[in-house]
């Protein structure tokens, strides 16, 4: 079987030398986002590209590394494309890069993101109040004991602090919410771990957490949603972008 048969030959005429790459980019996306294409279905190999868009193999790799950044590809040594299964948490990987560089150099944005985060965790607090098991709070005070017997300012302490939240926005059984907690946390982890290793910050963020999980252990959501929202809040006037430095 050829390269026609399995990829037909619409939209396959030879590329103009004319940003070559971004034109097989923009032909090969329009037919992802057509539903021709499926979740892990093979396109055509790197060769078969060239022949169909009369196109040398730089073109046709650069066009396809940037569908692979794009995260709806799947390229693999040896082996043709495939095109990618959909993955939120992928989707939100790849804005990492971005967030970072914008937070970094941007003080709007950052207090943006700030607001955000409080408003996002303080929710996460108030259902996880509502819908959380016994296991579910049992295993958030496992993470808080071994927060409070980790070295202050220590990197554990730092990754068991955010292991804290997410474990909080995980209770709400949404992948979603757990996706979103995991990002929100990664976007402005170098923020926050100047923060957090500041000394005495330590014995701040402990007390906190231990009233957001008995609010949380006590079912009283509003409680919750209010200890996170002052956690939050508190520390949110502490980290700045000129802390990027230290």
């Amino acid at each position: 079987m050829t390269a026609q048969d399995t990829f037909g030959t619409a939209g396959t005429a030879p590329i103009e030398r004319r940003k070559l790459s971004g034109q097989i980019e923009e032909r090969l996306l329009a037919r992802l986002q057509s539903g021709e294409l499926s979740p892990g279905d093979l396109l055509p190999s790197e060769r078969e590209l060239m022949e169909l868009f009369g196109t040398g193999r730089p073109a046709v790799r650069e066009a396809m590394q940037n569908l692979e950044r794009m995260g709806l590809i799947e390229i693999r040594h040896g082996e043709r494309p495939r095109v990618a299964e959909p993955s939120f948490d992928r989707a939100l990987a790849q804005l990492g890069g971005t967030m970072r560089h914008v937070l970094m150099h941007s003080a709007d944005s950052l207090e943006h993101l700030k607001e955000v985060r409080a408003t996002f965790e303080a929710q996460m607090a108030r259902i996880a109040a509502r819908r959380a098991t016994s296991e579910q709070v049992a295993k958030l005070a496992e993470v808080l004991e071994r927060q409070e017997r980790a070295e202050r300012g220590s990197e554990a302490f730092l990754a068991l602090d955010g292991e804290f939240h997410k474990t909080i926005a995980a209770m709400s059984g949404n992948p979603i919410f757990a996706g979103m907690s995991e990002a929100l946390f990664a976007w402005l982890a170098r923020f926050h771990a100047t923060l957090v290793k500041a000394p005495g910050n330590e014995h701040l963020t402990l007390s906190e957490h231990r009233a957001i999980l008995a609010a949380i252990a006590a079912g009283d959501a509003d409680r919750a949603a209010r200890e996170m929202a002052d956690h939050l809040n508190r520390a949110s006037g502490l980290y700045q972008i000129g802390n990027m430095s230290q």
